[in-house]
C-alpha cells in the first residue's frame, strides 16, 4: 500500500486523468473529488447535475473526460475537464458497470437485461450486445485488442460468479474462470470490477471475499494481488494507472455509509 485518500461518504467510483485521480461519492453534492496524482492532495471538488445514484465512474484521455453511470436516472454523465462542463444521455436500460475501448467508445453494461451498449462519446447508441444466457447480472465489460470482451457477473444472491471472455459478437463464451458463489481459490463472491493492464493480464476485484485478483490473458489464476489483511472494507470500484504502477482501490464499509480509495503498488 502506498497512499490513503480520506474516508467520506461511499465511494462508487474511481480513475485517473491528466495527472489526477477522480473518485465520485454517493451524496448529494459536491460528488466528484479530484487530486493530485503526486502529492494526492485534494484539488477541488463538483457537483454533478441531477446525479441520482452513482453505479460507476470512467475516464478517456482522447477527449479528456470523465463518464459517471446513473442507475436510477437511467443516463451516463459527461464531465468534460477541461471546461468543467456537464453533459449526460439516456441509456433506457439501467447502467452499471463503465469502461471505454480503443475507439474512445463507451461500453455501458447494462445487468438487467444482460447487455452491452455501445454509445459513441457524445452518446450516440452504436450497437447493442446481448450476452449468452448463462451470464447472469452482468456487472461490467471491458474490450480486448482482440475485440472480445472481458465480463464479470454474479450478484449477491446469484448462483454462478465469474469473470468470462466473450467473442465478439456477444454469443460465445471463450473462457471463463469462477464457477459457483464462495471463497476457494478458484471462486468469487461478486466479482464487482476489472481492469486490464498493457498485456491483456486482469484485475478483478473480488468484493464480499475482499481481495484483488490478477488472471492471465486465457484467465488462467496468477496471484492474489491484494488479500484481505490489506483491506478495511469491500473493494468495490478500482482504476489501474499503468504508466505508474498504481492500482487505485475504492473500498467502502458494509452497510455503504462511509468509503475510500487505497493505492497500491503493482
Amino acid at each position: 500500500m502506498v497512499h490513503l485518500l480520506p474516508e467520506g461518504e461511499a465511494v462508487r467510483g474511481v480513475t485517473s486523468l491528466a495527472g489526477e485521480i477522480f473518485l465520485v461519492r454517493e451524496k448529494g453534492r459536491d460528488q466528484v473529488e479530484m487530486y493530485d496524482v503526486i502529492t494526492y492532495c485534494l484539488l477541488r471538488r463538483l457537483t454533478v447535475p441531477d446525479l441520482r445514484s452513482v453505479a460507476d465512474m470512467a475516464s478517456c484521455k482522447h477527449f479528456l473526460c470523465i463518464y459517471i453511470s446513473d442507475n436510477d436516472g437511467k443516463c451516463v454523465h459527461r464531465l468534460d475537464v477541461q471546461a468543467t462542463a456537464f453533459t449526460r444521455w439516456t441509456t433506457n436500460d439501467q447502467p452499471w458497470g463503465l469502461s471505454v475501448n480503443a475507439s474512445q467508445n463507451v461500453l455501458v453494461t447494462c445487468h438487467e437485461v444482460r447487455k452491452i451498449k455501445d454509445f459513441s462519446s457524445n452518446g450516440d447508441l452504436l450497437r447493442e450486445l446481448t450476452l449468452p444466457d448463462d451470464v447472469i447480472r452482468p456487472l461490467q465489460a471491458i474490450q480486448t485488442r482482440e475485440n472480445e470482451f472481458l465480463v464479470s457477473h454474479g450478484g449477491l444472491y446469484d448462483a454462478v460468479h465469474r469473470v468470462c471472455k466473450i467473442s465478439a459478437d456477444g454469443r460465445h463464451i471463450v473462457h471463463s474462470h469462477g464457477g459457483k458463489r464462495g471463497s476457494g481459490h478458484g471462486q468469487y463472491n461478486v466479482p464487482a470490477h476489472l481492469a486490464l493492464d498493457d498485456n491483456e493480464f486482469v484485475f478483478v476485484a473480488d468484493i464480499s471475499n475482499r481481495r484483488m485478483r490478477l488472471l492471465s490473458p486465457t484467465l488462467g489464476h496468477v496471484r492474489d494481488i491484494v488479500s484481505s489483511d490489506q483491506l478495511k472494507w469491500r473493494p468495490l470500484r478500482m482504476c489501474l494507472d499503468v504508466q505508474r504502477n498504481r492500482l487505485y482501490v475504492a473500498e467502502n464499509e458494509w452497510n455503504n455509509t462511509s468509503g475510500r480509495v487505497v493505492v497500491f503498488s503493482v
